[in-house]
């Protein structure tokens, strides 16, 4: 096993399918993952399973990395039961988890929203408009500034892992920016097409960040600089004097409105 630790995850998968198969079953998608920068170790570190279970799971792997070992993989009594929904992540970072899920009740509502938009309409035009105030102000301002402007200066950002996210971040604003040009022409092809583009983007990005990145990050910050993120946070949110209530009240009324 040891001499795999610092092998890629993909390389090691791409080898070795049946690995991808055996941690999709503890609720580990390697396979799928698009970041593809996390190393063997990495991916047993970040996701914290129980003990039992880890050893377990590493045990499964190794028998089949190195099967001539003939190493008796313990039987899998435990699946479906381990969710990578239930870290429990510092106060800093569960803050950034919860803005997500605010940010992921908007993106669930997209693709009614862009089946039956008209920019002709005023009515649709406005929930366009808000949609758009929405990413730019509290996805992006508020919950991404919080990211780049803070957190991330904890780290050295200029590692791959970072880069993948920024990248996310610099698509999401050009997203943006194609809708306001299109929500200025009132095209609705061109306004909807980047509308879903963005829902799909956000979708894996926080993904990325709430299965990968955020634990990693964690583990490695102390208590003192869990402690300083809250008071750096909570400065940002005053200093951006942005109504939180109001987007929220916004999310759970479209909420209402499609689901009545």
């Amino acid at each position: 096993m040891k001499e795999y630790a610092n092998r890629g995850i993909k390389e090691i998968i791409a080898e070795f399918p049946e690995v991808g198969s055996v941690l999709e079953e503890y609720g580990i998608g390697c396979g799928p993952c698009t970041i593809g920068v996390c190393r063997l170790k990495d991916v047993v570190e970040i996701h914290r399973l129980p003990q039992e279970t880890e050893d377990e799971m590493i045990r499964r792997i190794e028998a089949v990395l190195a099967p001539d070992k003939n190493m008796p993989a313990t039987p899998f009594t435990t699946r479906g039961m381990v969710s990578p929904e239930r870290k429990e992540y510092s106060i800093p970072i569960q803050i950034l988890v919860d803005e997500h899920k605010l940010i992921k009740r908007w993106l669930a509502l997209i693709p009614a929203i862009a089946t039956h938009l008209d920019l002709a309409s005023a009515d649709d035009r406005q929930t366009a408009e808000k949609g758009v105030q929405f990413i730019r102000i509290y996805a992006d301002r508020l919950h991404h500034g919080k990211e780049e402007g803070i957190l991330f200066s904890y780290f050295d950002d200029t590692v791959d892992i970072f880069e993948v996210i920024y990248e996310d971040h610099r698509r999401a604003r050009a997203l943006v920016q194609e809708m306001v040009s299109a929500l200025n022409s009132q095209n609705t092809e061109v306004f909807t097409s980047n509308l879903q583009e963005y829902a799909d983007l956000l979708t894996e990005h926080i993904h990325k960040e709430n299965e990968i990145l955020f634990p990693w990050l964690d583990s490695r910050l102390t208590e003192k600089e869990h402690l300083e993120l809250v008071t750096r946070f909570e400065k940002s949110d005053r200093n951006l004097v942005i109504d939180d209530h109001a987007f929220r009240s916004f999310v759970k009324r479209l909420e209402q409105q499609m689901n009545g």
